[in-house]
């Protein structure tokens, strides 16, 4: 059975569709990118599927060991980058979409947020203030707290966008990593052609409707996946 199936589905901003008639279905242990031209409903369909838009219509259908266990990593806002919070209190912060009933952090909590800081590498950075770290120290964090949430799926909207080459490299290491050793599922929004065609199992082309969705060598053989890759691509 599919880890995640979307059914027709339809988002609308007031009248604006914003995405429309969108069906796929995704498989426990795949890496999918999602890739197209910015505004064609990449990050709003991302945003669907992690329960922060409502649909106009359609289906969007989680395997039972899923349904309130998603890790989102969105985009960064510059307010976000500021945050007066210790690194431990921000991956701590991950674990609050499973407490249920429960007001307050327990003891299997704090295991979990210690456990993901020790498995993201940034354990000496445990007690630092969050605002006074680099970009990708900061998105390290941010991916920590995400998996705080899940063991199963994670939802990245860009989560390399500003970060130099060398610490992108690391963070696609990373993101490899939690996929093919922890069998995490991944949805990916990227602009990165050459990273998506190299890392993912599956490529979903978006122009506000579903264009294309199968494996790197079928989307590489593809109309619209040659006109997309064109020079976008570094051999």
């Amino acid at each position: 059975m599919a880890l995640l199936t979307c059914k027709n589905l339809c988002v609308n901003y007031d009248n604006f569709k914003a995405i429309s008639d969108i069906s796929f279905s995704i498989d426990k242990g795949e890496y999918v990118c999602i890739v197209g031209e910015n505004g064609s409903g990449k990050s709003t369909l991302i945003k669907t599927i992690a329960g922060l838009i409502k649909q106009k219509s359609g289906e969007i259908i989680l395997d039972k060991s899923i349904s309130n266990r998603i890790g989102y990593l969105p985009q960064q806002t510059v307010v976000q980058r500021d945050f007066p919070a210790s690194v431990y209190e921000v991956v701590l912060s991950g674990c609050l979409n499973s407490k249920g009933l429960f007001p307050f952090y327990r003891k299997k909590d704090r295991k979990i947020a210690d456990e993901n800081i020790s498995k993201l590498g940034i354990k000496h950075l445990k007690h630092k203030c969050y605002r006074e770290l680099s970009g990708g120290q900061q998105q390290r964090v941010l991916l920590a707290r995400a998996l705080c949430a899940t063991k199963e799926l994670l939802i990245l909207d860009e989560p390399v966008s500003g970060l130099d080459p060398l610490v992108t490299s690391e963070m696609y290491s990373i993101i490899r990593k939690l996929n093919k050793e922890n069998n995490i599922t991944i949805i990916m929004v990227s602009h990165d052609i050459n990273s998506a065609l190299e890392n993912a199992d599956k490529i979903l082309h978006l122009d506000n409707t579903l264009l294309f969705f199968g494996t790197p060598d079928e989307y590489i053989k593809s109309e619209i996946g040659l006109k997309f890759i064109g020079g976008k691509r570094n051999d």
